[in-house]
């Protein structure tokens, strides 16, 4: 039996017939003086390559056509573009929840990778759990998003949370700033608050993109538990009633606050995303009223 696709067909014309309502590209898109290494629409004249099932007609070299019955695309000169980088979440707290996190997450991604290539950014998949996986740069139009693809399907979550690990690693990797979209559950034994604003100190923009479980809000259980680290595997010993669940469920709504706080000081945004809301839903709903996507 075939696997399901991680983005199915019908989503992805949705959000083709979304970007070309856009007028703008993914936030990022800046003036600036030195030019991108990226080939695509714009004024100086670069190069030719071979057109591609999906294409803009427009940027065809039809006199070529007429001369050789082959299609091959103008490229032009990119304005300059400060690079999209997509740092999700992969650790093994991300494969806990009735409706699994970590494919919730990698299907976020490949979202959010095809609306770029539509619109001709740059998008860097960049996975982390404990440290930085290898990453996948994604660019040139939208029949580049096979390979973003098989590179997220083949992803497997594994590791512990370290995001002040994860933050020194992202400013050594990419000194360079840019737009970073964080996609995670934010659960780390650490402080996450301060990693990411030393990620936003270092001139990158911020969009935070909080997903968790049904359960992570708002546990059904009751009763004396015994519960397992997802990450560490250490066991705890807890009793569980209606006023422990509303209490913990007042102090997991106050961090989703103090997350959406480091975003907005740092004039970036912050999403909340339960994994019960399908992905077509946070793309057309949450992420697009939030403002993390235009």
């Amino acid at each position: 039996m075939a696997s399901e696709p991680l983005l199915p067909t019908p989503l992805l014309e949705k959000l083709e017939r979304l970007t070309i309502q856009w007028q703008k590209s993914l936030p990022g898109l800046v003036g600036g003086h030195n030019t991108s290494r990226f080939a695509g629409a714009g004024q100086e004249f670069l190069d030719h390559r071979n057109f591609h099932q999906g294409d803009d007609l427009r940027a065809v070299n039809w006199r070529v056509y007429l001369r050789l019955d082959k299609l091959f695309l103008k490229m032009f000169q990119l304005e300059p573009r400060i690079p999209v980088r997509i740092l999700f979440d992969t650790s093994l707290s991300m494969q806990t929840g009735a409706n699994n996190k970590f494919d919730y997450v990698r299907r976020l991604a490949g979202a959010l990778c095809y609306v770029g290539l539509v619109r001709l950014d740059s998008i860097c998949l960049q996975p982390f759990s404990d440290k930085l996986g290898d990453a996948f740069l994604a660019s040139g139009g939208r029949h580049r998003f096979t390979p973003a693809v098989n590179f997220l399907t083949s992803l497997k979550p594994g590791g512990k949370t370290n995001f002040l690990q994860i933050a020194r690693d992202f400013i050594s990797k990419y000194p360079q700033r840019g737009l970073v979209i964080v996609i995670s559950d934010f659960l780390d034994d650490g402080d996450c608050e301060k990693p990411l604003q030393f990620i936003s100190d270092f001139g990158h923009e911020l969009i935070l993109v909080h997903t968790w479980a049904v359960e992570d809000r708002e546990p059904p259980w009751e009763g004396e538990l015994e519960l397992e680290d997802a990450e560490t595997g250490q066991h705890v010993e807890l009793s569980f009633d209606s006023d422990a669940r509303e209490s913990y469920k007042a102090a997991f709504d106050e961090y989703a606050q103090s997350l959406r706080r480091v975003a907005l000081r740092n004039n970036g945004r912050y999403v909340g995303l339960p994994t019960d809301v399908p992905v077509d839903e946070a793309i057309f709903g949450p992420m697009t009223r939030g403002g993390a996507l235009a």
